[in-house]
């Protein structure tokens, strides 16, 4: 009886996201993209329907749901646009949930309500531009000085790195190498010192803002530390972990949305007189990609379960990013050759998810540093 209750409640979430997608996403999907333009104003609608603070307790302002219904609503959100599933994903389980994780209650009680109600939009910051997956080689220093730190340095590739209202930014405090010597610290917009570098003109997910955050001389008071100092490379792998679930979900959207286009498609379309669906070498194709679907899934929804059972996730939340991104790499490849020239231009939804999909076996972790920590994981003792 639980078990039906618990489906029927994450059906109620899956409609409510697909019906928020389809009404105010999808009519400007190609037009963001072009322009790469960030719709703002279209987050803070994403706030009032409870999509930004989906992990955040009611006490906060928040949707109070675990990360079986966090999935749901970026696969949902996803199918339609890939560019604001990621947005979703990073304002979710990055900024939003480091607060969450590890600030003490004034912090939670001034930041979490305006994050989940969509007030504010959120960044996080720990790459930058000669240390991406090398963490600790990090220059942006964050040097005491009295009951304040004065912060230099930039932070790359980060998404609302110009738009986001407050970000969480990782910074040097000790010795470079030492995983005791980075803090986080959360930093609000206009605060001087602070500012939006060069951004990225990208290849795929062009609605996600992709911007530099700049330090210069940058003053933030010691109550802006989020947990302890020193606690920062830490705290940034334990939100790297359930980030990766996030991406995980985000890439298995991409493979439904090009699955679902192709088989769509691959049914209408005929050549020889018959639906191309009715051959093999197609048809082959779709089995291919559900059957990835349906791995990817069982993999991601894993992950979701063990993480709100309070459980470790590193390995599983590892594996269920490495195979559900590198599966819509792959099923988005598939659906252009399904849909032949068409598939190749902008008319039909395939041609976005083909560039979307590649940022999935990159971001939080490229797809070789997955398998790192895999086999570290496996291979130990």
């Amino acid at each position: 009886m639980l078990e039906a209750a618990v489906e029927e409640n994450l059906e109620m979430i899956r409609q409510s996201a697909r019906d928020f997608a389809e009404t105010h996403i999808r009519p400007y999907v190609l037009e963001w993209d072009e322009a790469q333009h960030f719709p703002k104003d279209m987050f803070h609608k994403m706030g009032e329907f409870g999509f930004l603070g989906v992990l955040v307790p009611e006490e906060y302002g928040g949707a109070g749901l675990g990360y079986q219904e966090y999935i749901t609503i970026l696969v949902e959100i996803s199918k339609v646009c890939s560019s604001i599933g990621l947005s979703t994903a990073a304002h979710n389980s990055l900024c939003t949930n480091h607060i969450l994780s590890f600030g003490n209650e004034e912090q939670k009680q001034k930041y979490l309500p305006k994050l989940a109600s969509g007030e504010w939009i959120g960044a996080w910051g720990l790459t930058e531009p000669n240390t991406g997956s090398d963490a600790m080689r990090m220059k942006t220093v964050a040097v005491k000085d009295g009951d304040h730190y004065v912060l230099n340095g930039a932070k790359s590739w980060i998404t609302h790195g110009k738009s986001g209202d407050v970000a969480v930014v990782l910074a040097r405090t000790g010795e470079l190498l030492d995983s005791k010597g980075i803090t986080a610290f959360v930093i609000e917009r206009g605060t001087p010192g602070f500012k939006a570098g060069k951004k990225e003109n990208k290849l795929g997910m062009r609605a996600s803002e992709t911007c530099e955050m700049i330090f210069e001389d940058c003053r933030i008071h010691e109550s802006q530390v989020l947990g302890e100092v020193g606690e920062g490379f830490y705290q940034a792998m334990k939100i790297l972990d359930g980030g990766r679930i996030s991406i995980a979900a985000l890439s298995l959207g991409i493979c439904y949305g090009s699955y679902e286009a192709s088989l769509k498609y691959a049914k209408e379309r005929e050549q020889f007189g018959k639906p191309i669906a009715k051959f093999q070498g197609i048809s082959f194709k779709l089995a291919d990609m559900r059957t990835k679907i349906e791995a990817a899934e069982l993999l991601t929804r894993n992950a979701g379960k063990l993480k709100d059972a309070g459980k470790k996730v590193t390995v599983e939340g590892a594996i269920a990013k490495y195979f559900a991104s590198e599966s819509c790499v792959e099923i988005s490849t598939d659906a252009i050759q399904i849909h032949g020239g068409y598939g190749y231009t902008k008319d039909f939804p395939v041609e976005k998810f083909f560039r979307d999909s590649k940022l999935c076996t990159i971001g939080e972790g490229t797809s070789e540093i997955q398998k790192l920590v895999i086999s570290r994981n496996i291979l130990k003792g």
